[in-house]
This record gives C-alpha cells, structure tokens and sequence, in this order.
C-alpha cells in the first residue's frame, strides 16, 4: 500500500491525499518520490485535470520531513541523487502551467516544507499544531529539496536566512505576514478550500498577492545590499558555530549560489552539500540524538493518571514546574509567602502572554489554563493531588519534614518527586510511610526551556511511581532519563568534576576567560566559569563539598575555593559578582572579576594551552559518565549521552560521552587520561570499562 491516493472531481481539480500507512506521520523517501512520479506528475499533463491540491490525511501532520533512517548507511554520492532525483519533481511541480495548492494542516517541517514552497499557492490552518520551518540545520543537514532556493524566492533573503541557519518555526499567522503563507483558513474541511483555491487559481478568478517588500528586502535584494546581508550571516555563523558545525556554512552557500548563478545552479548546489553533510561526523551524531529522544519518549510500566499535580515551592523552579503542567491537568502551588506565591501567578501568567503571542496556544486555552492553577499557602489544599513535585530549598531536613507533612494529606498512591540536584531520594525518603512512591524528578533550569528531566529512582521505589513520573515529564515535554539514586544522581555527579578542575585550573594560574573560551571552542554552549556564576558560587560550594567526600577515594575532593570565594561576598550572577562582574545594564559586557585573582592563586597569570584546558575538562566529565554506566547509574550509553547533551551542553555534535570514546577510540582516551593522572593525580585514572576493547555502541 502507498502513501498516495488521488482523487479526480469532476471540476477537473486533482485532490493529492497524503497519508503514510504505517507511520503516524507522513515522511519523505525515495518510495515516495517514485510514488509521486507515477501518480501525481503525470496529473500535471492531462488535459482533463486543470489544478491540483496537496494535503494530509494525518490528524495533526502535513509532512514531517525525511525518513532519516533511510540515509543511514548510505554513502555520499547515494545521498546527493537522492536529493537530486526529489529536486527533479518538486521543480517538475513548481514550474507547472497548471496551479498546484499545498493544503497545510500541522507539522509542515524539513521536506515538508519544501513540497509546499513547490506549489504555487500555501493554505495553511490557524491552529497551534501548524508550524512551518526548515529543520534541516538541526541535524547538522541542508534542505535537500530547494528550500535554500525557493524560500528565498518567497519570502526574501532577510526573512529566509533565520528560518534556514536556526531551523526556526513559525505559525500560520507569522508565516503569513511574512508572506511564506498566501492564506490562513480553519483545520475543518481544508482539502475542500484548497480544492475551491485551486479551482480558482487555474480560472484566473484568484491570484497569489505577495507581501510587500519592506525597506530591508528591496536592500538586500540589490547585489550590495545583498553581499551586505550574506557577509554579515557568515560573520554571525561563525561567531555562533565557533567552525564546529559544517551545514550553516554550507546553507549560505547554497543561497549565494542560486542568487548569484541561478535557482538550477543552487538546486545543483544543494544536492552536492546535502550527500557531504549527511555522511559527516556531525550529522551522524546530530540524527543519532534526535532518535534517541524520539526512543526515550517510550516508557516501562503501567503509569498512572496524573489528574491533579501538587507543586510545593512557588520559586523560580516551582513555577517552571507548574508552568509546563497547566496544558496536562489541575495544578496547585504551596508556599508559604504570598510574595513568592505573586511572583510565581506573574511568572505563570507571562509565559501563557508568551504561548499566545506565539501562537503555541490560543487565548481561550490560556484563559483555561489559568483557571487551573491554585496558588495557595494552605497545606490541606494539597489533597487530591497524584503528583507531589517538592521544589524546596536543598536541605535534607527540610525535605524530610516537607514530605511528612504531604504524605499526611494525600492518598497512598500519590507519587512525591523531589526536585533535588543532589541529596539522595534513599535519604530524603528514610522516615517516610511509604518510601515506594517517593521518587527524584530533577528538572532543569528554566523548567519551559531546558529539555530533560532526570528521574532518580531508589532501592524501595515502585515501578510504578517510576513510570508515573517518566510518562508525566514526557507529557511535558521532557527527554526523561531514568538513573540510580546516588551522590550526585548521574548529570551532577559528570558535571562536579568538570567544574572543578576549571576551579584548579584558575588557581594554577590559568586566566578564566581562557578556560571559558577553550571548553567553548570544543563545543561547550556556556564556559564552565560562566555557569558557575549562573548556577550560584553557594551552590557550586555545597554540590562541591559533598560529592568531594563521597568520591574522595578517587581523588576528587574539592578545591576548597568556591567556599573561599562565597565567604568573601562573590555568589555569582545573583549579585552580580562571581568569575566575573555583571554591570546592571545588559547593554554592557561582563568583565573578568580581578578579585578572583586576589584570592585564587594571584595576580600573575600564565597561558594554558587550550587543549590541555579542554582534554582536562572534558576528559574528566567523559570519565565520571563511564564510572556511572559501570556502577549501574545508568542504564545506557544512550541515556548516559542525552543527559550529558541536553542537561549539560555536552557538544551535540560530538555525540555525548560515550559516542565520543567510540569516535575518538578507547585507546586515545585512555592513554591521555593516564598522561593527565601522571601529572595532575588519580582523579584521571581511565573508569576500567574504558580499558576493554569493544565499543560501547556497536
């Protein structure tokens, strides 16, 4: 059975019904090109057909782009034709006499995309599942399909660029003031407006009105304004990719390409990046992470209904918490300050602001979902809740008390998840009445941005409340990762050493921008001082000191200077004076804080090679994550990979951790970990699985 299906009305209108058997969601392959070639392009020269419309049989899905498993294996020159031979119809499309209409309801992402900006005219649904964008980049990929081309075409350069080096998405009402859309319409009966769209354009009775051109377009439409334009993006490219990611770059060219030479000279341009992008390091590494998050979403066990979540703390992580939830059930925050509990219902009511203007959510569903909340100080308000998330203050006998006092309130069944970065869930539950439905969700911070959530599980916790929480937190959009309980659990655990030899580096008398720069250079989003500042000193002490002792054996105690520098008034970003200084405005930079110095080791600063800087940071984080998967932390490589990327900024590129061992080799690493634990100590003595010689992924 195909993913094609045409229907011929007697208005001579061919309605082309996408609907992938198996799959939940429409994908591109070369089936479907060679479908579509047989099927639809022969549509385009019959004299009985006089227009066409594309559209989706899937509820909430137009096309969702390739099939990436399809490329995996196949070299570059397999690739690039695979491009080339999907170019050849979608430019057979594009350049047809007769009007073809993309009918756009949910997801139109990638090559989704592409075939739209093929057809002449692009109805689209005003409704929060519709996004429209060019997601290639993301994968360390090109549109392979024209879209360096033809979303150029249609939208100008400046509005283009965006959408194709950030993969950024965009809904039917931008989309449309943009001019990417021609007209918005309602999800109910969309195959038949495109239909009468269609009719229409082949009788002359509609025509396509393209947005104005603004002051930018008709600038950067010139050739000056034009190099202008493209100069400034690779300046910006590089500033941002640090050269480490190889399809922006790639992206650009393909756009100079077709402006400069033509649409076919950059179609030819795309096709040949598209088989080079694919088979690099990169991409392999950056689609091997995307089906890894897709694989994580699957959960074991038998959860429970979540009908009513219970959030104690109305914080800053509180209300992220509560904030993610409202879209999923009842919520109800308890804290024991109105104050915090206003600035928790301000918070929560300017991310709903957000969503609207976004188009995320409509304003009806905000209003709903406000209705909703139950910002309260009363305790028995926390009855008839299913989910406890506790996002208190990190102190053992604080939590102790806090969950004593739930568990007075709610049903045995309820499940209570501490929010905790480090204290072990085996303690805070130790005089707990049911120690079996007490679990660790670790959220991360800013709850609505960052992307995973760690679930710590103890020895007594149930299957269930494991279950629970994994199928809650994906309901929330979280990548879970399930770990042991444990000093640390596993992301505080990886990330402890590394800050701390950036800690013993700079009282060796490293220079603290040069470490930053050096760990961003290898791929770091944020430099590892930068996010102590931004993590708080007074927390990088605490974490510090405690895994200290509990891994002192290894000789991974402490420096001792966090301690030294927040009893000396430097907390970090929080009163604007840690590694460095934070001015008031955020116009001006951040400098260097020269107190650090005073107090670390002296004025006097020496060059470190940037490599060492890197090899000692990241080789350390790299060995803790296999300690980890070796004592059972982890499960996986897998997880042990998605929790150093997506809750630590481990370079994405770079595959995480343990894809890292296997593309650098086992022997690499473990002679320079030696080299390092003969000069600076058995904190790098290489985990003993690092020393066996099979890969950890075959």
């Amino acid at each position: 059975m195909g993913m094609i299906e045409v229907e011929r009305r007697p208005d001579g209108v061919a309605v082309v019904v996408l609907d992938h058997p198996t799959k939940p969601v429409n994908t591109l392959s070369p089936a479907v090109v060679e479908e579509f070639n047989q099927k639809v392009a022969p549509l385009l020269d019959q004299d009985d057909i006089c227009a066409m419309v594309v559209v989706s049989a899937k509820a909430d899905t137009f096309i969702a782009g390739a099939d990436l498993e399809l490329i995996e294996g196949l070299g570059e020159a397999e690739i690039s034709n695979m491009s080339r031979e999907g170019n050849a119809l979608l430019e057979r499309i594009f350049t047809s006499k007769k009007p073809v209409v993309a009918a756009v309801h949910g997801a139109a992402l990638g090559g989704g995309l592409e075939v739209a900006l093929a057809c002449h005219y692009i109805l689209a649904t005003d409704d929060p599942k519709t996004v429209l964008a060019q997601s290639e980049v993301m994968l360390g990929l090109l549109p392979a399909g024209g879209g360096t081309q033809r979303l150029v075409e249609r939208v100008g350069l400046v509005a283009a660029l965006p959408m194709l080096l950030t993969g950024k998405r965009v809904r039917a009402r931008r989309a449309k003031k943009m001019g990417l859309v021609d007209a918005i319409t309602t999800p109910g009966g969309i195959a038949e407006t495109g239909a009468r769209a269609a009719l229409a354009l082949a009788e002359g009775s509609l025509k396509r009105n393209p947005r104005k051109k603004n002051l930018m377009d008709r600038f950067a439409a010139t050739p000056p304004g034009r190099a202008i334009v493209l100069r400034k993006a690779h300046q910006q490219v590089a500033r941002q990719t640090r050269g480490l990611y190889p399809a922006p770059p790639a992206i650009l060219d393909c756009v100079e390409t077709g402006l400069k030479k033509g649409r076919v000279a950059g179609l030819a341009c795309e096709s040949n990046y598209f088989g080079k992008l694919a088979v690099s390091p990169e991409s392999r590494n950056l689609v091997r992470l995307f089906h890894a998050m897709n694989e994580a979403k699957k959960g074991e066990g038998e959860a429970r209904e979540v009908d009513r979540l219970a959030v104690l703390g109305g914080g800053f992580m509180g209300a992220g918490v509560a904030s993610v939830s409202l879209g999923l059930c009842s919520v109800v925050v308890r804290d024991l300050s109105d104050g915090v509990l206003g600035k928790a219902a301000r918070s929560i009511d300017d991310g709903l602001k957000r969503q609207v203007r976004s188009g995320a959510i409509r304003r009806v569903e905000a209003d709903r979902r406000r209705s909703r909340l139950l910002l309260t100080t009363e305790v028995d308000d926390l009855e008839g809740a299913d989910l406890v998330v506790e996002a208190v203050f990190e102190d053992l006998e604080l939590k102790r008390r806090v969950l004593a006092e739930v568990e007075e309130r709610v049903a045995d069944d309820a499940v209570f998840a501490s929010n905790t970065s480090a204290l072990p869930i085996g303690e805070i539950a130790a005089q707990a009445s049911h120690p079996e439905r007490v679990i660790g969700m670790h959220y991360f911070s800013p709850v609505p941005k960052m992307p995973l959530l760690e679930i710590v599980v103890a020895e007594q916790t149930a299957a269930w409340a494991t279950a629970t929480a994994h199928a809650f937190g994906t309901a929330q959009g979280k990548t879970c990762i399930v770990v042991k309980d444990g000093p640390g659990f596993y992301t505080t655990r990886i990330l402890a050493p590394y800050l701390n030899e950036a800690v013993l580096l700079v009282e060796e008398g490293a220079r603290i921008e040069d470490v930053d720069r050096a760990m961003r250079d290898f791929g770091y989003p944020v430099g590892p001082l930068a996010l102590v500042d931004e993590v708080g000193i007074d927390v990088g002490a605490h974490v510090a000191q405690d895994l200290g002792r509990a891994f002192a054996d290894r000789g991974l105690e402490g420096s001792g200077a966090m301690p030294k520098l927040y009893d000396a008034g430097l907390h970090g970003r929080k009163n604007r004076s840690g590694f460095y200084l934070y001015p008031k405005t955020n116009k001006a930079k951040k400098q260097v804080n020269p107190k650090i110095y005073d107090l670390l080791g002296g004025e006097a600063r020496r060059s470190v090679d940037s490599v060492e800087i890197q090899e000692r940071l990241a080789l350390l984080m790299v060995n803790e994550a296999v300690h980890c998967l070796q004592e059972g932390v982890i499960s996986s490589p897998r997880d042990g990979d998605l929790g150093a990327i997506l809750g630590l900024g481990f370079p994405p590129f770079r595959g995480g951790p343990f894809r890292y061992v296997d593309t650098v080799g086992r022997e690499t690493i473990v002679t320079r970990l030696q080299e390092l634990a003969e000069r600076h100590g058995r904190r790098f003595e290489p985990a003993k699985p690092l020393e066996e010689n099979e890969n950890f992924y075959s």
